[in-house]
Formats: structure tokens, C-alpha cells, sequence
């Protein structure tokens, strides 16, 4: 368990969360002193609290650093961030306007209070704060102080993909712990970053177990949660976690861009010129082949370079199948992302042009398959992906892997 000991709160060890990780990998609560601090103005985003365990909801695990998930029970105290949080499958959460009691609205260890949530979630798990963290000199602890030096480089900026979706649990994650694998086998140095969302171990656990030389996150960068930032403040995420990882020479960046591409923060980043100036090519992920067809359309509405679709709806072969008809770019499920070969072209915008055949509106993949075979039409490899029982639709053939990469996240 990764705890640290407040000496203002009579020696008592709280459990440290995902968010405020950065206390103990600085020395905070064992070799350097932590203090509280109860009284003062409204607490902000980024702030550590202290708090205690009062009732147990919808969170019962503390994420923690590499994955590791701690069980709750009531009278824990833990460390956590005060953050607000987007998350349409579960909470809208706010930063508090006072030290009253709270809600944990992430398990990566985010305090707010929610504003609204999915009817499928229980009642929040309830917080007391004991108080503001502070450091030997009574300074409260915000991530900002705690965020890692990012060492400008000069560098040329790796090939870069990104993964966004249709929503929360469209498969981007899985997508982008795929790509990583694939490119790894390859021989690729591939850097990894989740560049917006909430603070949370398991989509950077799975992709450094998928073999990212180096992941980090927004949380690594000051921020708990990107939701309501200021776009200068993502835009800066961006750029400090691309310049981060092509300083620790990788030769590829895989990012993974949370929420859909209607959430607020999302679909302001991906028309900025930085995300344009700073992205290659995305690799686009949907629940379904209604969302992926439209998804698709208005990124490429909107210029952006999206050349492949994967996502959840691979999970049904009628789903890839209904997508196959509707987009002009080629669909695979994520095990067939982990291919190096694939991975690989992936990487170089190599995947092949695909426009419609004979006006018919069914989408068919031009020009000649990576093997030297003629590429089929669109119904012809629509009617193969349902005979196949869903097999990865790549450049007009079918390529039989196995099953998925799956995450585990701590939401």
C-alpha cells in the first residue's frame, strides 16, 4: 500500500491515491513533513485534501500508483485532489466552494461534489476533509507544484497517432494499448500519453504493460483532471507531454484523447492548430457503426487526418459490417492493431484509400492489398466479415487474430 504519515494529524498514515502519487515519489510524509491546514479560502482545483472515509458508494477501491487498487472501508483516511470530473457513463462532478463534506467522484482519487450522474450509478462514496495538505512550511499542496519537469528538446517530433471516440468506453484505451503492442513488437521506441480525461491508474498501467517506454499522463503534468481547464492550459498538456516523450527518445507517440469528440474539452483540442501541428494520423474508436459513421464524417469535416476505425462495435461482426458500408476508411478490430505489419502501416498512413463503389453507397477499399491480391468491394468483404464471424477487416482481406486487449480501469 502506498501511504504517507501526517504528523499534524497525530502521526496518522493515509492511503495515497493515483492523483497524489507525485507526494510520495518526492519524499512527502516520511522524509519531508506534511501538515494540514483547515481554515482559509475555498479549496481549487489540484489542491490535496485529507479525508476521511464516511460511507461507502459507488467508489470501494483507491486507485493507486501502477495499477494497484486498494479497498475502502470506513474511517480510511486517504489523500486525494480536488478536481471536477466529465464523465457521462458516471459522474459530473464540481470542485467544492468550502471544506464540507464531499464526494470521491473518481476511484484514480478526485474530490468533488456531483452534479449529476448515470441513473445506473449508487450514491457517491462520501468524504469528510480533515483538512488542506501542507508542507513544511505550511504552504498548501497543489499537483501544480508536484508536476514533472518537462526538458525542452530539440529534437524532431516522432511520428504521432491519436486515438479519439465517440464517448466514454467507445474502446479508445484498448485501441491504444493495441497500436503500442503492435509497434513495439516492430522495434518501435513508443511513448504513450493520455493528453485529457480523469486522473485514473488503468489506462496508463495498460499501456505501459502493453510496451510503452514511457507513459504519462496529465495527473504527471499538474492537472487531476482536464474537465473545464482553460483550452491554453490542454493545449499545454499537449504540447508538455508530446515534448516529454520525444525527449526520452521515442521514435513513436501514441495519445489517447479522452471522452467523445462532442465533450467540450475534446472537441475544442482537436481544432486547435497545436493538435493539427502535432498529430499525424487518428485512429478513430466507436461503440457502434451509427456513431462511427458519423464520427468519421466530422472529423474529416473538419480536416483531420483520421485513416482507420476500431473501437467496441469490432466486437460484433454485424456492427463491423454496417461500418464497413458506411465509412471510406479501413475498419479493425484492436487485436489486429497489435500486429506489428499493421501497427506499422498504421503508423506511416499507409492503410490504403477507400471511396464508394458504383454509386451504390456500399464503401469498397482501391487499389491492391500489402499481400499483392486485388482488394474486394465493399459488399463482397461486408459479406465475408459476417461469414468469418468477425475477423479484422484490413485493406479488402481478413486477417483471423485473437481475442482483444481488454482494459481494467479504476473510473
Amino acid at each position: 500500500m502506498q501511504s504517507v504519515l501526517f504528523s499534524a494529524a497525530g502521526n496518522e498514515v493515509a492511503k495515497v491515491s493515483y492523483t497524489a502519487r507525485r507526494l510520495v515519489e518526492l519524499g512527502y510524509g516520511t522524509t519531508r513533513p506534511l501538515g494540514l491546514r483547515k481554515e482559509g479560502g475555498p479549496p481549487r482545483p489540484g489542491d490535496l485534501v485529507l479525508g476521511r472515509v464516511t460511507e461507502i458508494g459507488q467508489h470501494r477501491f483507491l486507485g493507486q500508483v501502477h495499477g494497484k487498487r486498494n479497498r475502502l472501508f470506513v474511517g480510511d483516511t486517504v489523500v486525494v485532489s480536488y478536481g471536477a470530473r466529465y464523465a457521462p457513463d458516471q459522474f459530473e462532478a464540481e470542485v467544492p466552494d468550502d471544506l464540507g463534506p464531499c464526494d470521491l467522484v473518481a476511484g484514480g482519487g478526485i474530490a468533488g461534489r456531483v452534479v449529476s450522474s448515470h441513473s445506473r450509478m449508487k450514491t457517491p462514496t462520501r468524504l469528510e476533509p480533515l483538512g488542506l495538505v501542507t508542507d513544511e512550511h505550511g504552504d498548501v499542496i497543489n499537483l501544480a507544484r508536484l508536476a514533472r519537469p518537462v526538458v525542452p528538446v530539440l529534437a524532431p517530433r516522432p511520428r504521432t497517432i491519436a486515438v479519439l471516440g465517440t464517448s466514454m468506453n467507445a474502446g479508445k484505451t484498448t485501441v491504444a494499448a493495441a497500436l503500442i503492442r503492435g509497434l513495439s513488437l516492430a522495434g518501435h521506441r513508443v511513448g504513450a500519453a493520455k493528453v485529457t480525461g480523469t486522473g485514473a491508474p488503468g489506462d496508463p498501467t495498460l499501456m505501459a504493460d502493453a510496451g510503452a517506454s514511457r507513459v504519462i499522463d496529465f495527473t504527471d503534468l499538474g492537472f487531476p483532471s482536464t474537465y473545464r481547464l482553460p483550452m491554453p492550459q490542454v493545449i499545454r498538456v499537449l504540447r508538455s507531454a508530446i515534448t516529454d516523450l520525444t525527449s526520452h527518445q521515442a521514435d513513436a507517440i501514441v495519445l489517447e484523447v479522452a471522452d467523445g469528440i462532442l465533450q467540450r474539452e475534446t472537441a475544442a483540442l482537436m481544432r486547435t492548430p497545436e493538435f493539427r501541428a502535432g498529430v499525424d494520423s487518428i485512429v478513430f474508436a466507436a461503440g457502434d457503426s451509427v456513431s462511427a459513421v458519423a464520427g468519421v464524417r466530422q472529423l474529416r469535416e473538419e480536416g483531420l487526418p483520421v485513416i482507420a476505425l476500431s473501437g467496441v462495435l469490432t466486437a460484433s461482426p454485424l456492427a463491423m459490417a454496417e461500418a464497413v458500408t458506411g465509412v471510406d476508411i479501413p475498419v479493425y478490430e484492436a487485436a489486429a492493431l497489435a500486429d506489428p505489419s499493421v501497427a506499422g502501416r498504421v503508423l506511416a498512413g499507409a492503410v490504403g484509400a477507400v471511396g464508394a463503389v458504383g454509386g451504390t453507397g456500399v464503401a469498397g477499399v482501391a487499389g491492391v492489398a500489402a499481400d499483392g491480391h486485388g482488394a474486394g468491394t465493399g459488399a463482397e468483404d461486408a459479406a465475408r466479415l459476417t461469414q468469418h464471424g468477425g475477423p479484422a477487416h484490413e485493406h479488402g482481406r481478413l486477417v483471423e487474430y485473437g481475442s482483444p486487449l481488454t482494459a481494467e480501469t479504476v473510473a
